[in-house]
């Protein structure tokens, strides 16, 4: 029997028998007037007790009615349609229409539940009658008679108290519920409503749950499974008594088959199926940093997010957003075993003066990554910290930090943009610098800046390229210094809308401050051919199948030429194959990238890209405090940059691994075998012909 029949036919049944009383005798006397008496009490006295509680009962019935709109799961998914976590408050519950529910699980809930739904009006008397008798004979409860409209009463419209005046209400207002909903307006409600244990309220929520199905992909067990619950949810659950669980779901498909609605061909196939059922968390939260993030993006807009029912389809994939979290904690691993190296060497060499490093358990020591498709401007991966449960604060989006060298790319870009080329060369050589700071303009002193390389020397003159892949502070500070300050902020804030830079030289060394996401934005301007994108999390939000929020159409911004840019590429990608990048490098793709080290190694960095992936890593302690001795963005960055790649490499083997060359920029060979590239605005040097004596002189 299908549903269209359940809906459409009624089983009629017999009435009961006529049962003629003998006509009692007369008697006289005072014992008549006392069993008046007791008929009176035993006749009236339930129908005054029930009177006077109907009396007093609200009939409030729009909990279920007029006013039902219960509170719904909130769903987010990535970019491939795959479900990272559900969000929700209190209960978890997903909706399902009437319509959702496929027909074999609305029998298998009335075979097992209530076979006489279409045909009473909320209460079965005869079930009533079966199951008093039943109770009477074993002296004890051993069976219920509530019809699935009383079930739906009990858990919505009442408490679960065991009292006689509590049981009249659920009578009185199961009839009122049958006169102002349908049966199939009671069916859907009963199947959102109904707990089915693990904190699952409704058969879709449990569908999903237990078995990662919609309703329309369940077996016939495990829709027994599910309509077995009511009877005892913990008990029966199938994530703890699975065994129980089966039985009980055998039993359902025993009745459907006992009632003719399934075919024995189908019975014995339930019976012998033993479905995979899962136990998880109920948001199943594969990505926390990035449910959080949403949930923060999309508060003001939709307050009631978590109540609302709502679908969020993000920008993320499940596949990089699991890479990048491996990689940030094989970068974490990495420098703990430095760590701990550090500090045996120290105490091993008896070094004079040296404390150990105090954090021995990492506790502030912490990173972020931020990865993303520079083209398409969308986040692909995102960790705001090497472990949530320690911590759930997301350094990637909220962590203001300096970027230190790994800013220099931005300050070259605009060099070549006024004619350099990666050969011309640059100053390297130590210079002091006199200033007045803000602190001591009343005083009028002057202080005295003295930068340095990292490796404390100085070459005298270094070729741009040259002068980038090694990071060189002073080549860096001159070249500013030449183009001018004024000139670099005001290219800066036109070309890429970067605010707050610092008005001195310290903006040379990445003196600014910015989280890794609006640094993975700027620096999409070198992975993306000179076009810089603003970076998107969430695509867009339905509800109820409609579109109600969409992000605005994608902006980019083109900052520099694309043949420009890819000047710039080369020069990263030299650094990642022979420069202070060599930990990033991966075999069998090319990668470009900058590291980045401040002061003190406060912060360190490495970001960078592939042929169509952008990468930011960032490490570093909470407070701000330095880390330990001989940290740097290569060191600590670079690593888990790398291992990110490898991995991808392996996920997605047909990405692209080598940098096209675009239009416009042409390969000369300069001292001998070096390969070098140029453009129409960073042109090659001029070759000086020495002139031979006797050449002849045109005038």
């Amino acid at each position: 029997m299908n549903i269209e029949e359940i809906l459409d036919k009624k089983n009629s049944r017999e009435s009961g028998l006529k049962i003629d009383a003998p006509t009692p005798k007369k008697k006289r006397g005072w014992k008549k007037p006392l069993l008046v008496l007791v008929l009176l009490l035993v006749i009236f006295g339930p129908i005054v007790y029930i009177g006077s509680i109907a009396m007093n009962l609200t009939y409030d019935t729009k909990k279920l009615t007029t006013d039902y709109h219960p509170k719904v799961s909130s769903r987010i998914y990535d970019v491939n349609g795959d479900k990272i976590a559900n969000v929700f408050e209190g209960r978890h519950r997903f909706y399902a229409s009437f319509d959702e529910i496929p027909p074999k699980m609305v029998e298998a809930l009335l075979a097992i539940e209530d076979t006489s739904f279409f045909e009473h009006g909320g209460i079965n008397y005869d079930a009533i009658m079966r199951a008093v008798i039943k109770d009477i004979k074993a002296m004890a409860m051993v069976e219920g008679a509530s019809t699935l409209t009383q079930q739906l009463v009990k858990n919505t419209l009442l408490t679960r108290e065991k009292k006689i005046s509590r049981k009249i209400k659920e009578l009185i207002l199961s009839y009122k519920i049958e006169a102002e909903l349908s049966k199939v307006e009671i069916l859907e409600r009963y199947f959102n409503e109904i707990y089915l244990g693990h904190n699952y309220y409704g058969v879709k929520t449990a569908a999903d749950g237990y078995f990662h199905k919609e309703l329309k992909d369940l077996t016939l067990k495990e829709m027994a499974i599910l309509v077995g619950l009511p009877k005892a949810p913990s008990y029966y659950a199938p994530t703890k008594n699975y065994d129980i669980s089966l039985g009980r779901a055998n039993r359902v498909v025993e009745r459907l088959y006992a009632l003719n609605w399934i075919d024995k061909e189908a019975y014995e196939k339930a019976l012998a199926e033993k479905p995979v059922v899962y136990n998880e968390t109920l948001t199943q939260n594969k990505a926390p940093y990035i449910v959080d993030e949403v949930v923060r993006r999309l508060k003001s807009d939709f307050p009631d997010f978590k109540t609302g029912g709502y679908k969020v389809y993000t920008t993320i994939d499940l596949k990089m957003q699991d890479a990048a979290r491996k990689a940030m904690e094989y970068g974490y691993e990495q420098a703990k075993i430095r760590l701990e190296a550090e500090n045996k060497r120290a105490i091993d060499k008896k070094i004079k003066d040296y404390v150990p490093y105090a954090d021995q358990n990492l506790t502030k020591f912490n990173g972020a990554l931020v990865s993303v498709d520079p083209k398409a401007g969308e986040i692909r991966a995102m960790i705001g910290g090497v472990n949530y449960k320690k911590s759930s604060f997301n350094r990637a989006t909220q962590a203001n930090r300096q970027p230190g060298s790994a800013f220099k790319p931005f300050l070259y870009q605009v060099a070549l943009d006024f004619g350099l080329s990666p050969v011309s060369k640059l100053v390297d050589i130590a210079r002091t610098y006199d200033f007045e700071s803000d602190q001591d303009k009343d005083s009028n002193e002057t202080r005295r800046w003295k930068p340095k390389n990292y490796e404390n020397d100085f070459k005298g003159l270094i070729t741009l390229r040259e002068a980038l892949i090694h990071s060189r502070n002073l080549a860096t500070i001159n070249l500013v210094t030449d183009i001018g300050i004024n000139t670099i902020k005001s290219r800066l804030r036109q070309q890429y809308g970067m605010e707050n830079l610092p008005s001195d030289l310290s903006l040379s060394l990445g003196s600014i401050t910015l989280t890794p996401e609006k640094f993975a934005s700027y620096f999409s301007a070198f992975a993306n051919g000179g076009m810089m994108s603003d970076l998107r999390l969430i695509n867009y939000v339905d509800q109820n199948g409609d579109t109600v929020w969409e992000h605005p159409a994608q902006v980019s911004k083109r900052v520099t030429e694309e043949r420009q840019a890819f000047l710039m590429t080369t020069i990263l990608r030299d650094i990642v194959k022979r420069g202070t990048g060599a930990r990033a490098k991966v075999w069998g793709i090319e990668l470009a990238g900058k590291t980045g080290t401040t002061n003190d190694s406060i912060d360190t960095w490495f970001v960078g890209y592939s042929p169509s992936i952008e990468t930011i890593v960032w490490f570093g302690n909470d407070d701000n405090s330095p880390l330990w001795r001989r940290e740097q963005g290569g060191w600590t960055a670079a690593p888990s940059f790398g291992n990110y790649y490898k991995q991808l490499i392996k996920i997605y083997p047909q990405m692209p691994r080598k940098f096209e060359m675009p239009e416009g920029v042409i390969e000369v060979m300069v001292e001998g075998n070096k390969k070098e590239y140029f453009t129409d605005i960073s042109k090659p040097p001029r070759v000086e012909v020495k002139a031979e004596a006797d050449e002849e002189l045109l005038f």
